[in-house]
C-alpha cells in the first residue's frame, strides 16, 4: 500500500468513526450497526466505494475515542451527570446481586454512558437457573435473550436477562462460575473491560472528588 493509499484508508476510518460515534451518543446505536451505518453515509452505495481495503472500517476503540470527543464537545453540561446517576444505579443493583459476583462493562464503565445508554452487567454462578429464580422472586419482570460469551467467538452464547432498576434499564448477561477466570484481567494496551463493586466505588468516588453532580 503507497503512502497516499494509507492515508486515505486512516482519513476514512476517522470519519466513520465520528459519524458512528454521533450515532452512538444521540440515537443510542451499539457500535456494530453504528459502524456500518456511518460506513454507508460516508462511503456511499458506489460499487467501487473502497470497503475492501484493509483497515478501511474504525474498530471499536477508535469509535469509542471519537464518542468522548463528542460528549466532551456536546454534552459537556449533561453527560458527567448523566453518567453519575448510571454508575449509582449500577452499584445498587450490583449490592443487590452481590452473590452473582457481579462485574459491570460497557459505556457505564468506560465512561462514554450518555442518554440512551444502559447498565450492563455480568453475573456468575454454579446455574444461569439460580440467578433466574433470584430475580423472580424480588418480582423483577425480566425478558430474556442471549449475548455473546466475552471470551468470544468459540464460547457459546449466554443466558441475559434484561429487566427495569429505578427507571434504568438493565441486562445482565448470567455466566458460569468457572468463567470468572481472568475476567478482571486488562488488556494488554491497560484498558479495563469490566469492574466489581469495590472499583465501581472507587470510579464514583474519583467523580465526587472531581465535583461532578448526580443528575436527578
Amino acid at each position: 500500500m503507497t503512502n497516499d493509499a494509507f492515508d486515505d484508508s486512516a482519513q476514512l476510518r476517522l470519519e466513520i468513526a465520528a459519524a458512528a460515534a454521533r450515532l452512538v451518543a444521540q440515537d443510542g446505536a451499539d457500535y456494530g450497526s453504528a459502524k456500518r451505518k456511518a460506513a454507508r453515509q460516508v462511503l456511499g452505495d458506489a460499487p467501487n466505494r473502497p470497503t475492501n481495503r484493509p483497515n478501511t472500517l474504525p474498530d471499536n476503540d477508535m469509535i469509542e475515542e471519537q464518542v468522548r470527543q463528542y460528549n466532551a464537545l456536546f454534552l459537556a453540561d449533561s453527560q458527567p451527570a448523566r453518567l453519575f446517576q448510571l454508575r449509582t444505579i449500577a452499584l445498587q443493583v450490583m449490592e443487590a446481586l452481590q452473590q452473582f459476583h457481579p462485574l459491570l462493562s460497557g459505556p457505564v464503565l468506560n465512561g462514554t454512558a450518555g442518554p440512551h445508554d444502559e447498565i450492563y452487567l455480568q453475573l456468575f454462578a454454579e446455574s444461569a437457573k439460580e440467578i433466574h429464580i433470584f430475580l423472580l422472586n424480588k418480582n423483577i419482570v425480566l425478558d430474556m435473550s442471549e449475548s455473546p460469551h466475552f471470551k468470544g467467538a468459540r464460547y457459546d452464547a449466554v443466558e441475559t436477562a434484561s429487566f427495569l432498576w429505578k427507571n434504568e434499564g438493565v441486562h445482565a448477561a448470567m455466566y458460569e462460575l468457572d468463567d470468572m477466570r481472568g475476567a478482571l484481567k486488562a488488556k494488554a494496551d491497560g484498558k479495563v473491560l469490566r469492574t466489581d463493586i469495590a472499583g465501581l466505588r472507587s470510579l464514583l468516588a474519583a467523580s465526587l472528588a472531581d465535583g461532578v453532580p448526580a443528575a436527578d
